[in-house]
């Protein structure tokens, strides 16, 4: 009973953690990412799997560790919304319409790491919020809006591209917010549908 008691309250957190250490993982086995990241031409070429492991390989510890303290975070201020399920089959759809959505919309090349489907998190998870009256809701869905936007308009943040040694997937995160937003409405449908 214990047992049920535990996985019950902390099974929200079991699918970001084994997202976290396949990441830690990619990261230790970092001199076979090449035949791992995302890479337009590769995925082109017939390397579907890339449209995946894109998104768990890192350019360096700090692009890492921002990317699972963002999941961290992300998934302990909506743990109440997710279901081992639920989590994954968010995770999963956000992260083939993020690859998709670069290999047909955006000149970006190459791509690795996580904070695409952060985004996509993130808005997903106030829309959450504000189908349950949650009052922050509404401003988190703004605030990561008016991020995406500002970074459409002004470009990546150098510091952050720097740190991380790799340019800032900007488009990543519009896709992952987009992802998020379209997850949301598309799971409203089918509940619809199916009352």
């Amino acid at each position: 009973m214990l047992s049920n008691l535990l996985f019950n309250k902390y099974s929200s957190i079991i699918p970001s953690s084994l997202i976290a250490l396949t990441a830690i993982i990619c990261y230790c086995l970092s001199d076979y990412s090449a035949s791992f990241d995302y890479h337009k031409s590769a995925i082109f070429s017939g390397e579907v799997w890339r449209l995946f492991t894109g998104h768990v390989f890192h350019t360096n510890n700090y692009h890492l560790l921002l990317n699972l303290a963002g999941l961290a975070m992300l998934t302990l201020l909506h743990r109440q919304f997710y279901t081992p399920r639920t989590f994954c089959l968010l995770v999963l759809f956000c992260m083939t319409f993020i690859s998709i959505a670069l290999l047909m919309l955006s000149d970006l090349e190459h791509y690795v790491g996580l904070s695409g489907v952060l985004h996509s998190l993130f808005v997903w998870g106030a829309l959450k919020d504000i189908a349950n009256n949650e009052k922050t809701g509404f401003f988190l869905f703004m605030g990561i809006w008016l991020k995406v936007i500002y970074e459409q308009i002004k470009g990546p943040s150098p510091e952050i591209a720097e740190l991380i040694n790799a340019s800032v997937a900007i488009d990543a995160h519009l896709y992952g917010a987009i992802a998020g937003t379209l997850y949301f409405v598309l799971v409203k449908i089918l509940m619809k549908y199916q009352k």
